[in-house]
Formats: structure tokens, C-alpha cells, sequence
């Protein structure tokens, strides 16, 4: 098995969601995060043999970030042990597996996504702009919102009436009113790159990427309102 420099992205990006991963057999890679709140599926380029778990993934992106050339980094898997085979063969590190019910893993049925009554885009400087921003402001929140004329991402915080905000314009309304509140740090999370956002009313979204295979669902939070 080789893990492609796209792939181990996607896992270090899947590190930051989830600290363990059970990988399937297969092309598919998918995660959660341990409050059920953030799900993310990936198609990979690379073929995963067999099922298997670890329990510590961002020390087993470590560990194979020692290898001189990770193009030369191949595995090797026999059910309780990955073996990484580094420098062309000559480094080997016996790294333990895990058993699934050590880690939170995803469901394995596809999540059915209700019927969204918003669709945006939100282009990759837009969505830079918009997390550098909450940073700066310190705002845990950010909100996709509507009066009906103009859509505006905003950064907030709404337990505070009194703290900075920013207002970016990114669409023409369609005469919907909604205001949809995510946490900052969920957002955060999501690999940068441009996304098709679909919001429903009923308490989850998805952003999927537009030009890799990567999709997440992520929950809205509460004080969220549609019309």
C-alpha cells in the first residue's frame, strides 16, 4: 500500500477532527468527530487493502513523516500491525493497530442529508478572509445570513452584543430570510479550498469542495433561524 502526498493531507486534515480513524477497505475515507457534530467523507486516489484502526493519527503521520522520501513509503498490513517501509525498505517501523470500538468512528451508512433551502458558494479567498477574520476578532461564531436582498457571511459572537463583527457580501438574497450559526472552530477545520454549501433548516449542512472528492456535514448551532 502507498499513501499518496494528497492522501496524507486529507488525513492530517481528518487529525485535527478526530484524533483516531478506522480505515476501511477501499477508496473511501471517512471520520467524525467526537461531539457527533462535524462528519467528513473523502475519495481517495489510493487503494486501502484491509480494514484497520489507529488510535493516535497525527503520531502516525509523525511517524511517517521520518522517512527521507515518503514518495518511497510504502505499508504493509497484517491485521494488529501496520508496517511502514521507509528509505526504500531499509527503515521499518511495526506500528500498532486498533480495534474500533477504541476509537469514535462514523457510521457506515451514508448520511441522508435533508432537503436544503440554501445553497451558496463560498470561494477559497472568501473563506480564508472570513477565518482570518474571526481570528483576529476573536469570534466564535460565524453566520450565513439573509434579509432577503443580500446574503453576508458574518463573524460574531452572540453571546456578546458588544463584541467586534465583520460583514462580507457574497450573494444576491432570494428573498429568504435566515440567519445560520456555526462555530468557528468547525469551520475552521474544513481543508481550505472553494465549496458548494448546502444548509437546512433542520440543523446540519454540507460543504462539499469543488475540485477534490471531500465533503463534510457539519451542524448548525442553536439560535439558528430559517424565515
Amino acid at each position: 500500500m502507498k499513501l499518496s502526498n494528497d492522501t496524507l493531507a486529507i488525513l492530517k486534515n481528518f487529525g485535527n477532527i478526530n484524533p483516531g480513524i478506522y480505515f476501511r477497505k477501499g477508496k473511501t475515507l471517512k471520520t467524525v468527530s467526537s461531539h457527533k457534530n462535524i462528519l467528513v467523507e473523502a475519495t481517495i486516489t489510493d487503494e486501502i487493502p484491509s480494514d484497520f484502526g489507529i488510535y493516535d493519527l497525527n503520531n502516525f503521520l509523525s511517524v511517517i513523516s521520518l522517512s527521507d522520501s515518503k514518495d518511497d513509503t510504502g505499508f504493509e498490513i497484517d491485521g494488529k500491525n501496520v508496517r511502514i517501509l521507509a528509505d526504500n525498505g531499509k527503515n521499518k517501523t511495526t506500528y500498532r493497530c486498533c480495534e474500533p470500538t477504541m476509537i469514535v468512528t462514523p457510521p457506515e451508512k451514508p448520511l441522508t442529508m435533508p432537503d436544503a433551502e440554501i445553497s451558496i458558494t463560498l470561494n477559497e479567498d472568501t473563506f480564508n478572509k472570513i477565518l482570518r477574520t474571526a481570528s483576529v476578532l476573536a469570534s466564535p461564531q460565524v453566520a450565513i445570513e439573509s434579509d432577503g436582498t443580500l446574503i453576508n457571511v458574518s463573524t460574531l459572537d452572540t453571546q456578546n452584543d458588544s463584541a467586534h463583527t465583520n460583514t462580507i457580501e457574497i450573494a444576491a438574497g432570494d428573498s429568504n430570510k435566515y440567519r445560520m450559526i456555526f462555530k468557528t472552530e468547525n469551520l475552521a477545520k474544513i481543508l481550505p479550498g472553494s465549496y458548494d454549501v448546502k444548509i437546512s433548516s433542520k440543523g446540519i449542512s454540507s460543504f462539499k469542495n469543488k475540485n477534490v472528492p471531500l465533503q463534510y456535514w457539519i451542524s448548525t448551532e442553536q439560535g439558528s433561524k430559517f424565515n
